[in-house]
């Protein structure tokens, strides 16, 4: 196991801790100000697993993967706070959106175009189902999705919100069986958009390179059991 690797995903299992400790309190006039919980651990599980897999998956320049652990680093800000306090707040969104931006120019492993088309397609079908389904996508879930389909482009960015959308399906009917959410509910949709951002990067055979060996065979086998 690569020495880096380990440190992303020990550092980031911090993040995710202090991630979510933070939404518990921040912005202060909806914080809840929650003890430590399961959902802590839970996200900085998550976010360390994700930051190995990441750093273990990749071959690009340093500097690309660097930049991946960046827009990390805030969509596990923006989980955190979607879940605590059901927003986006545009103090990480704008961030996000402009680093995008920038990165979809120069990212070695993905043309401008397809960025470009990823990140059109995004917004355009989610703006269709925000219409059809009104209470399912909020405003913020647009903002995230079109960074989400620079970072990861056409077609790829479609897969990320099938994956979304089984991830928050699936969530639901386990909250509405278990009585902790009613029919009228609103689950946040933009952590599953995450997830589903972070396991497309990982399984697509482009968007980080040509994978390298070992790191290929172990992280292609975990998320092949997804499917």
């Amino acid at each position: 196991m690569s020495a880096i690797a380990l440190a992303a995903g020990v550092g980031f299992a911090i993040i995710g801790a202090a991630a979510e400790r933070i939404a518990s309190v921040w912005p202060p006039d909806e914080a809840s100000r929650r003890a430590p919980g399961w959902r802590t651990a839970l996200l900085a599980l998550a976010s360390g697993a994700s930051a190995w897999a990441i750093v273990s998956r990749s071959t690009l320049p340093g500097w690309a993967t660097s930049v991946h652990l960046v827009v990390l680093t805030l969509l596990v800000l923006m989980s955190a706070t979607d879940l605590e306090q059901r927003r986006l707040p545009h103090v990480l969104l704008d961030p996000l959106i402009g680093i995008c931006v920038v990165f979809a120019f120069v990212n070695p492993a993905l043309s401008l175009l397809d960025a470009v088309i990823g990140a059109v397609a995004a917004v355009t079908l989610l703006g269709v189902l925000g219409l059809v389904i009104r209470s399912g996508v909020a405003l913020g879930d647009l903002y995230l999705v079109g960074p989400l389909g620079l970072l990861l482009g056409w077609p790829a960015i479609f897969v990320a919100i099938f994956i979304a959308a089984l991830l928050v399906s699936a969530s639901s009917l386990v909250l509405l069986a278990s009585r902790r959410v009613g029919l009228k509910t609103y689950v946040p949709f933009g952590p599953f958009l995450v997830a589903g951002t972070v396991i497309t990067l990982l399984r697509d055979d482009n968007l980080l390179g040509e994978p390298a060996a070992s790191a290929a065979m172990f992280i292609g086998h975990l998320l092949g059991r997804m499917y």
